[in-house]
C-alpha cells in the first residue's frame, strides 16, 4: 500500500532528517525536546495513562477501545486496536504512536512502521508489575517520566494494600469468567487470560483454570468448573444478563445459581489492566467477598 506523500515529507522538526534512527532513539529525541505534539494512542489502558499523566492535550486520534474517560469517546477513531487501518492512522499525521502490544494486523504494522512515524510500543502484561511497566513506558514516550513514576508507585501501593486484605480471607470463592453466550454455550477465560489474573487479584479462584484461553466449553464442563459466582462484562450497550447465564441449563446446576450469583463490571475497568485496575481488582473483591473487602471509592 503506497503511503501518502504529504505524511512521507512530514517529519517533527526536532527529528527532521532522522531517517537513521532507530524508533528507540527518534522517540527518544521526541522525548527529549519536551515529548511529542500530536500523538495516536492505541489500546484502551494506554489511553488511560495518557490521561492519568495529564498529556491529553497531546492526543489526535485514539483506537475504539478507548472510551474512558469521557472525553476519550469523543477523539477521532483509527479502529480497532486488532484491526487497525494503517492509512487512517497515517492520515492523523501524528509525531508519536503508542501502539499496545497485541496491535494489529501485521500488514497494518508494516506499513506503520514503513513510514518512519515513531512508535511507541508498550507493554501488556496483566500483573502488577507489568501495569507498572506500561505506565513507564508511555511516560518515557511523553517525556512524563517524573510523573509516570508516581503513578506507577501509586498502583503498586494499592495492589499491595489490596493482597493484605484479600490474603485474610480463607475461603476462597470459584468464579467463572463468562465472556459469551452463543447458541446455548459460554465461551469462558481460562488460564492465562486477563479474566484469570483478574479473578486472582480478587483473591477468587479461576472456575475454569483447566481451560487454556478465552474457549467455548461444554455443559459438563460448567457443571464441573461448580462456580460460585459467574463474573461478565459490559460493553458500551451490551451487557449479559443473569437470566441470561442462569436460564441456561448447564448454569441451573451450579452454587452460582442458587443465588443468581453474577458480578458484571465494565470490560476496560474490568480486563483493561491500566491505571483504574487496582479499583476494579478491589471491587471485584468486595463483591466476592461482601463485609471482608471494602470497595474501591473511586475509580
Amino acid at each position: 500500500m503506497p503511503l501518502p506523500s504529504a505524511i512521507l515529507r512530514r517529519h517533527w522538526p526536532a527529528i527532521a532528517g532522522a531517517a537513521a534512527l532507530t524508533v528507540g532513539a527518534a522517540v527518544a529525541a521526541l522525548a527529549d525536546t519536551g515529548g511529542p505534539r500530536s500523538v495516536v494512542s492505541v489500546g484502551g489502558a494506554v489511553t488511560e495513562i495518557v490521561y492519568a499523566l495529564g498529556e491529553e492535550s497531546r492526543l489526535k486520534a485514539v483506537d475504539t477501545t478507548s472510551y474512558y474517560p469521557a472525553q476519550a469517546a469523543g477523539l477521532p477513531k483509527v479502529g480497532y486496536y486488532r484491526a487497525l487501518s494503517a492509512e487512517g492512522l497515517l492520515s492523523t499525521e501524528p509525531d508519536l504512536v503508542l501502539l499496545q502490544d497485541g496491535s494489529g494486523p501485521p500488514d497494518a504494522l508494516a506499513v506503520l512502521k514503513a513510514s518512519g512515524i515513531p512508535i511507541a510500543d508498550v507493554p501488556d502484561e496483566t500483573s502488577p508489575e507489568g501495569i507498572a511497566a506500561k505506565i513507564s513506558r508511555v511516560g518515557e514516550a511523553l517525556g512524563a517520566q517524573d510523573r509516570a513514576d508516581a503513578l506507577a508507585a501509586d498502583v503498586t501501593a494499592r495492589f499491595r494494600a489490596l493482597a493484605t486484605d484479600v490474603g485474610r480471607i480463607t475461603e476462597r470463592k470459584r468464579v467463572l469468567f463468562v465472556l459469551s453466550l452463543a447458541n446455548g454455550r459460554a465461551t469462558v477465560g481460562g488460564a492465562g487470560t486477563s479474566a484469570d489474573a483478574m479473578i486472582r487479584l480478587a483473591g477468587g479462584i479461576n472456575a475454569a483454570a483447566d481451560v487454556d484461553g478465552f474457549k467455548p466449553i461444554v455443559d459438563e464442563a460448567v457443571l464441573a468448573a461448580a462456580p460460585d459466582v459467574v463474573l461478565v462484562m459490559e460493553r458500551p450497550g451490551a451487557r449479559i444478563s443473569a437470566d441470561e447465564v442462569f436460564g441456561l441449563p448447564a448454569f441451573q446446576g451450579t452454587p452460582a445459581a442458587a443465588d443468581r450469583a453474577l458480578v458484571s463490571l465494565d470490560a476496560l475497568y474490568l480486563l483493561g489492566f491500566g491505571p483504574r485496575t487496582p479499583a476494579a481488582a478491589r471491587d471485584l473483591a468486595a463483591a466476592l467477598y461482601p463485609g471482608a473487602v471494602a470497595a474501591a471509592a473511586t475509580p
